[in-house]
């Protein structure tokens, strides 16, 4: 083995034997590749994801069939979508929100435990920042809420389609 602090060894693999020489990497390269690949297959489908009318199954309903149902939903959507009722309008504004929330709930937490301990301005830093990126995380995963004007458009063009929008999910 070396002692160059740029490269380490990974412990051999139980199946290999002590004679083989071990694959190097460099420092922190081959770790933090998983949970970025990971990380962003989990964005990407909440990307995918999101709420949608839910329909009461009035006679209308029935009549015309599920695939009819999701055809009017895509064009009713896509309808508000060039009116200008943009569904992801207002995200911004939700993120700040959340991280500030998460923020100002974590510093209030940390400057108790702080206090407890002789730090509460120390604390109360730590707990800012972790309340920040748990609010972060915690927008980041949710499921994105279309803006109000998307679902009234969406929900008005269903009605006036002979459908009966109960609300999103």
């Amino acid at each position: 083995m070396t002692d160059d602090a740029s490269h380490f060894t990974h412990p051999p693999p139980p199946w290999a034997s002590a004679d083989q020489p071990q694959p190097r990497a460099k420092a922190g390269h081959a770790i933090t590749k998983a949970p970025c690949v990971i990380a962003l297959v989990m964005l990407a489908a909440l990307g995918c994801s999101g709420p949608k009318p839910i329909l009461y199954p009035n006679d209308h309903y029935k009549q015309v069939g599920q695939d009819a149902v999701e055809r009017d939903i895509v064009e009713c959507r896509q309808l508000a979508e060039s009116a200008g009722a943009k569904p992801g309008q207002g995200k911004a504004a939700s993120a700040a929100g959340n991280v500030a929330v998460g923020a100002g709930v974590g510093a209030a937490g940390g400057a108790v435990g702080g206090a407890v301990v002789g730090a509460a301005g120390t604390g109360s830093a730590i707990g800012a920042a972790s309340g920040a990126t748990m609010g972060l995380l915690r927008w980041l995963f949710t499921a994105p809420k279309p803006s109000s004007a998307h679902v009234n458009f969406v929900n008005r063009c269903l009605q006036e389609r002979g459908y009966e929008p109960m609300g999103w999910e």
